[in-house]
């Protein structure tokens, strides 16, 4: 992973992705900038329940967004849980900002405050009821935690002796069980998440660039379940609406730091990016 220096922006190594920049630039007012939650804008953390938006971050957002038609957080997250944790409701400057929570299931907007968001899948509750005796047929019951999504459940491995041997043993039976309520398995950075079918970060993101109008899009994430987001940017250039794919860079998930334009350090990297904006937009 390549540094950056505080003061520039930093040069995407592909020529898409300096169109993506270019066009930013120049069209901030059409622009839509979307970034992944944990692991983007918030470090990575043993309980997810103590994430956190790097300290940093919602002072840089709030300078970028006024410059552009939106900034949109897309995450799995439930939407209103993100925005505590972000501490994104009430900051001057982020009137134009969305939480796209639950993969774009809810959706919060900053201006009214308020989450809309369909009925939960029934799928979820016939899961949760299954989950303890698949975790403890496993044998891993101490190591393995549950997070409570509302419309999904999470399995975290992190926490066990041998994480990456947990997620093993967990993601052949937690699929049998998602496929027998009607649900999917999003794998993550040693966690396994239960939710229902065409919640996807890239279906959340095409209809938001599309609903705004945007000219071009930037989009920040860390790991498995942005890929679909680095798609739809992807098939978005293809179309003729230019973008750039930032990935905020760990050592768990390499194929996205493969896809991306730019690879920055993590969240302190994400933060110093959309700080590089904001100056560099005047």
């Amino acid at each position: 992973m390549g540094s950056q220096h505080v003061d520039d922006l930093p040069s995407p190594r592909t020529r898409q992705g300096r169109d993506g920049l270019s066009k930013l630039l120049a069209e901030p007012a059409r622009a839509v900038v979307a970034l992944d939650f944990d692991g983007t804008l918030a470090p990575i953390v043993p309980d997810p329940d103590r994430a956190r938006a790097h300290p940093d971050a919602v002072p840089a957002l709030a300078a970028l967004a006024p410059k552009l038609a939106a900034v949109a957080v897309v995450t799995g997250r439930p939407a209103e849980v993100a925005v505590r944790y972000g501490g994104f409701a009430g900051v001057p400057g982020l009137e134009h900002l969305s939480v796209l929570g639950h993969y774009g299931a809810e959706r919060w907007d900053a201006r009214s405050g308020q989450v809309s968001a369909p009925p939960p899948h029934p799928g979820v509750a016939a899961v949760r009821a299954g989950l303890a005796g698949v975790i403890e047929s496993a044998g891993v019951a101490d190591g393995a935690w549950v997070e409570e999504k509302g419309r999904a459940v999470a399995v975290h491995t992190r926490r066990a002796q041998d994480p990456q041997g947990a997620f093993d043993a967990l993601r052949e039976p937690l699929t049998a069980l998602a496929t027998r309520h009607g649900l999917i398995v999003e794998p993550g950075r040693m966690v396994l998440e239960l939710r229902p079918p065409g919640m996807d970060k890239g279906v959340a993101l095409t209809e938001y660039v599309r609903e705004l109008g945007a000219s071009c899009v930037l989009y920040a994430g860390d790991d498995l379940g942005d890929l679909p987001a680095f798609a739809a940017v992807e098939k978005l250039r293809s179309d003729g609406l230019p973008g750039l794919l930032v990935c905020s860079g760990s050592s768990e998930v390499s194929e996205l730091a493969e896809r991306a334009d730019l690879v920055v350090d993590g969240p302190e990297g994400v933060v110093r990016l959309l700080a590089a904006l904001a100056r560099q937009l005047g």
